[in-house]
């Protein structure tokens, strides 16, 4: 009977499939990958491989002749072939399709191939082209392909959506000085004058945004291992060389040995190089066969600290990770780029954590995600994890805290509900059901159901699909002798709507001379907690002691100075998250917040939370106080950084003690002491800086108007030996000047595009010219900053758009600012919805600040 039943379902569904209705061409020509293209695309053709030739001149200006032989199989031919090129139509030289030249057919950035030159099955498309530049990343003596999510379509002619994936044959012409690595292994190589022909083997399937290749003068290492790896790299510093090359070829032997043995599913790709970048835009990219890493993340040196090593081991594990979780099991649409995020960065803590066991890891996840969650889901510009993408040239706007740091906090939520062996049987049966393929959030949710004892469709409706978080609040009632008659636990979202978040967390009852832990499991917009109905009243209540739960709690403004005599380090970081979260919706004042913190300063011994403190507190210095409060506050916070900074202590503390205070003490004090350490006439013990911190000291005493700025500045461009450092060094010099004009015109000039090609220097120089000590002549540029930002969504990477509005004005305060922030949103209407939620997203601060300041 049962076999009956299931071959009437078969047949149903094969019945409705057979009368579903065919997909609209109305959006198939529209610029960039409509879904509607997309969803017809992926039932028009299959069997895709790319054959791509490149010829790299030494110019960088120059040219980049290329062509494509594309060989596919087609099932329809009502429709034409439609590929995606995101380039001047002057750049396609000529088209044949099966043996025949044919007239182009040019149209908001695709190709169209008429159905009279197709056939049904196996067809063949030549394209002789020049190569579009915009995610080339050409320098002088290097250059690196970043393609994700929809910048294949920029460089070459392709059918640029992640779930037609693709086998590629590439050739690559470069100069012969120049190393060249690609997704699949070298097949040969030869020198013809001055210029070399590299030749790869066919690579494995992998979606368009995953295809890369890294070309330039690098230096070489190999790995001995019996998984070899290459590394490329620029780094110059010996000492950094030596204690990082070894370490990193471990590091990504221990992920892929951790990744097959979690997944149940060997390595699935030809093979793991990877390539260091000076200037690459993040801090990682996941391309089959050769990853891409910013060099600074991987390059430490011997005085690295425990975090900052964990830090490097999990970016090594994300990208590892990610060969599993968005390479071997793709994404259908980038509307769930989140799930490939998720993973790995989950994968990664897995892998890494019990390597580090004098870390305590369960107060490193906390402050590493909930901090940067909750400074995007406060914002009246937040998005849910998974959000709607209708054109796939919108895709880079969706990146941004949600994905990477609240989708983990639902993550673990929903591993703890579940449980940890049947969520991971549950991902065994998605890699293994899904791999060289591509699946969405509904594919693995329909397998975790199975091995979940809740609705996961219902759970995942709010953490998922909806935005925000809530609030959390309490109401006690006790009896004439002091117990506890009645506790309600309530939520409220944040943005007064009737969502609800089920979670767990605990909350910890605190007495003169015991403490008791009680589990919560909030899964209604209120509860009563039963087990603590008889309970003595406590003096103190901590709540989400665990640091499980998410959203704003209750706290006591009375028991602030009680926080740091916490034992717990998990309790102590809930607590000064749970403050910083309370004084931004105006619960507590800046000031009162600071005081905490400084206390907190002045007894942690815990490298994570005195980096927490740290950045909690300067960030509340610089926004939340005005000029006059930081002026009252300003010389006891110096003095007990730098009589801190001189006494006992370890290095890792000293070094995230002396970030706060070259950070903050722009007092004719605090440049005199740090005048004195740059110029090393002074020694902080144990603090042990390398050749970068000397530069960005020199970079802050100019920041702070030193008198002496402009020596301190050529003294320090002396000291640089690397030509990229130096590169970058002279590229933010205007933004240091003391000259307004000279920063004026910097960033003036960001408004071509050819200017900003560098983001991340981009990115540093704004910091400078907007600081809060410079916004009294840099206010002007504000309009600018948000003009710029359609222009800059689509020829900058995915972080960029974001990072420019928090660059500029996301670091104002001013009620004028504010009102240039106002009046562009009022002015501009039918502006990019995405686009308006990243500046609402980076002038929150801002509008909270006005709102603090008139009491509302």
């Amino acid at each position: 009977m049962k076999q009956l039943l299931t071959l009437l379902s078969f047949l149903f569904i094969l019945a409705l499939s057979s009368c579903k209705e065919p997909i609209s061409d109305e959006h198939f020509y529209d610029p960039g990958i409509s879904i509607e293209l997309a969803e017809f695309r992926k039932q028009q053709i299959s069997e895709i491989h790319y054959k791509l030739d490149f010829s790299i001149p030494k110019e960088k200006t120059d040219p980049i002749p290329a062509k494509l032989d594309l060989e596919l199989s087609i099932q329809n031919v009502n429709q034409p072939l439609i590929l995606d090129f995101n380039e001047q139509k002057e750049k396609i030289i000529s088209v044949a399709v099966n043996g025949e030249q044919i007239v182009l057919d040019f149209r908001q950035e695709h190709i169209i191939i008429a159905s009279n030159y197709l056939q049904k099955g196996k067809n063949r498309v030549i394209i002789e082209f020049i190569a579009g530049d915009l995610s080339l990343n050409r320098n002088d003596d290097f250059l690196y392909t970043l393609l994700v999510p929809d910048r294949a379509s920029t460089l070459f002619p392709c059918f640029d959506q992640p779930n037609l994936k693709a086998t590629y044959s590439l050739t690559i012409t470069a100069p012969s000085s120049w190393e060249v690595l690609a997704g699949a292994p070298k097949l040969n190589s030869a020198t013809e004058g001055d210029f070399t022909t590299h030749q790869f083997g066919e690579s494995d399937l992998m979606s368009t945004y995953l295809f890369s290749f890294v070309a330039g003068n690098f230096q070489t290492a190999q790995s001995t291992d019996e998984f070899p790896q290459l590394l490329l790299y620029r780094e110059t510093n010996e000492d950094k060389i030596a204690a990082s090359i070894p370490e990193v070829f471990t590091l990504h032997q221990q992920a892929k040995a951790y990744l097959e043995e979690y997944t149940g599913y060997p390595f699935p790709f030809q093979k793991l190089d990877f390539a260091t970048i000076p200037i690459f835009q993040y801090g990682g990219m996941e391309h089959v066969g050769a990853i891409q890493y910013r060099e600074s993340s991987l390059f430490l040196d011997q005085n690295a600290t425990d975090s900052e090593k964990l830090s490097r081991a999990k970016l090594i594990g994300h990208e590892t990770a990610h060969m599993w979780f968005g390479d071997l099991v793709s994404i259908e649409w980038f509307n769930d780029v989140w799930m490939k995020e998720v993973f790995a960065g989950f994968m990664a803590s897995k892998i890494v954590n019990p390597n580090y066991p004098e870390i305590n890891h369960e107060l490193a996840f906390l402050t590493s995600n909930y901090p940067a969650a909750y400074g995007e889901d406060r914002t009246p510009g937040t998005n849910p994890i998974r959000q709607n993408l209708p054109n796939l040239k919108d895709a880079g706007s969706l990146y941004g805290s949600i994905i990477y740091n609240k989708a983990p906090i639902m993550m673990r939520q929903l591993e703890t509900t579940i449980g940890e062996e049947a969520f991971q049987k549950g991902i065994q049966k998605y890699i293994k059901q899904f791999a060289n393929g591509s699946a969405n959030w509904n594919d693995l949710v329909g397998i975790l159901d199975k091995e979940s004892p809740i609705d996961l469709q219902k759970w995942s409706a709010v953490w998922v699909n909806q935005t925000g978080r809530p609030i959390i609040t309490d109401s006690i009632i006790t009896d004439e002798n002091g117990k506890i008659n009645q506790f309600i636990i309530s939520q409220k979202a944040e943005d007064s709507t009737d969502k609800v978040w089920p979670q767990l967390f605990d909350i910890t009852f605190f007495y003169e001379d015991h403490q008791e832990t009680f589990a919560v499991n909030l899964n209604e917009p209120a509860i009563e907690l039963d087990q603590v109905i008889g309970k003595e009243a406590p003096q103190t209540i901590l709540f989400n002691s665990n640091g499980l739960g998410y959203g704003v709690f209750p706290i006591q403004i009375e028991s602030l100075d009680q926080i740091p005599s916490l034992e717990d380090e998990v309790m102590r970081g809930q607590s000064y998250i749970n403050l910083y979260e309370n004084t931004l919706l105006g619960n507590i004042p800046a000031i009162t917040a600071i005081r905490t913190y400084q206390l907190g300063l002045a007894t942690e011994s815990n490298e994570i939370l005195v980096r927490l403190l740290s950045s909690e507190t300067s960030n509340l210095f610089w926004t939340y106080l005005d000029e006059n409060e930081r002026a009252m506050i300003l010389p006891e916070l110096e003095n007990q950084l730098w009589t801190q900074l001189n006494s006992e202590l370890p290095t890792p503390i000293k070094k995230s003690l002396f970030s706060l205070y070259s950070g903050i003490a722009y007092s004719k004090t605090g440049q005199e002491n740090l005048y004195k350490i740059w110029s090393k006439s002074y020694e902080v013990k144990d603090l042990k800086l390398n050749p970068d911190n000397f530069t960005n000291l020199a970079m802050t005493l100019a920041l702070f108007g030193h008198n002496d700025s402009d020596v301190i500045l050529d003294i320090e461009r002396s000291r640089i030996t690397n030509p990229d450092k130096l590169n970058r060094f002279d590229f933010l010099r205007p933004a240091l000047s003391q000259n307004p004009a000279d920063r004026d015109a910097l960033f003036e000039s960001f408004a071509e595009a050819k200017n900003r090609e560098k983001e991340s220097w981009v990115l540093a120089a704004n910091g400078y010219i907007h600081h809060p000590l410079r916004q009294s002549s840099s206010e002007k540029h504000i309009p600018l900053a948000l003009s710029l930002l359609e222009d800059i969504q689509k020829t900058g990477d995915i972080f960029f758009p974001k990072g420019w509005i928090n660059s500029t004005v996301g670091q104002y305060r001013s009620q004028e600012a504010a009102n240039e922030v106002a009046k562009f949103l009022r002015e501009n209407p039918n502006f990019n919805p995405i686009l308006k939620n990243k500046i609402l997203q980076g002038t929150d601060d801002l509008m909270r600040v006005q709102r603090i300041k008139n009491g509302s």
